[in-house]
């Protein structure tokens, strides 16, 4: 019996309710929370759509250059050769010229100038070209101007043509009023030039058939071409990138054709052998064209 007591007892108590304790949401610090979450997702938020967004930002700086007109320069400098570079073997001749070139001297160079052309000078000269070579800005206010002089020496029964360079230079006020300040100094001007472009040649690619196509083609547009129209030319040239130029030139012949193939477009370059009706000249042009075929070849370039 006692047995059966403690088996209820054991089962009673094992069928009790647990407890359950319940948070309350309405503490203070659970509010406080709840607050500082959803302030947070709001900060979020306007970060968001308030952003800045930064970019290097790499400034250019562009400095125009003062273009400066330099042809009352040269003009005052071909004033200047020709009293400079003219005199006769005369008293008359030579005060003349002296007071002339104070036109254009300094009184520092006026004197230096005096004795230049002496009173026993036994030759002549006169003027026949003056040629600026350059004008470049040296200082504020100060250009040093390269030109050459062509003269006719007349010694007695002797005349001769000589070409000199020279090199002065000029200041420029503010009122645009000009004084030579360096008398004139040989110097020299540019010569020919060594350089040899290199020479082109044809890369092979072009069979037989092809190339004397090109060649009949170019033969007849270059027959035609000094005396085409617009009209004519459209039908050999795209885009008008050769123009009627109207010459009366007899096609003579084609020299050195060179062509070069690229992709699906033939590169030309050719000298042309005209003969001129008017001079009566012989007149050779240099073209380098690009071709392509669409229906017949067509010079696109």
């Amino acid at each position: 019996m006692n047995f059966i007591k403690r088996k209820n007892k054991e089962i009673k108590a094992k069928t009790k309710k647990l407890k359950v304790y319940k948070v309350n949401t309405h503490k203070k610090t659970v509010i406080a929370l709840w607050m500082l979450l959803i302030a947070s997702f709001c900060f979020a938020v306007y970060k968001n759509f308030t952003a800045i967004n930064i970019k290097t930002v790499y400034e250019t700086k562009v400095i125009d250059k003062e273009i400066v007109d330099t042809h009352k320069i040269e003009n005052f400098i071909k004033n200047f050769a020709q009293d400079y570079y003219t005199w006769q073997p005369s008293q008359i001749s030579i005060d003349s010229r002296n007071e002339a070139i104070k036109k254009y001297l300094t009184n520092e160079l006026q004197t230096l100038n005096v004795d230049t052309i002496r009173r026993d000078i036994p030759t002549s000269s006169t003027v026949q070209n003056v040629e600026i070579w350059s004008v470049k800005q040296d200082g504020e206010k100060q250009f040093q101007v390269v030109f050459t002089v062509d003269q006719i020496i007349v010694d007695g029964q002797n005349k001769e043509n000589v070409s000199s360079a020279y090199e002065v230079k000029v200041y420029v006020d503010g009122f645009e009023n000009m004084v030579i300040i360096k008398n004139p100094t040989i110097c020299s001007i540019p010569s020919k030039s060594s350089y040899e472009p290199k020479a082109k040649g044809s890369n092979g690619t072009l069979d037989a058939a092809t190339t004397g196509e090109i060649n009949e083609f170019l033969k007849t547009f270059f027959k035609l071409y000094p005396t085409a129209t617009e009209k004519e030319l459209s039908y050999y040239v795209k885009d008008n990138v050769l123009k009627p130029i109207g010459k009366d030139y007899v096609l003579a012949e084609l020299l050195n054709p060179i062509y070069t193939k690229k992709e699906n477009q033939i590169e030309v370059s050719v000298s042309v052998k005209y003969l001129d009706q008017q001079t009566k000249a012989t007149q050779i042009s240099q073209f380098d064209l690009v071709l392509e075929k669409e229906n017949n070849w067509v010079i696109i370039k």
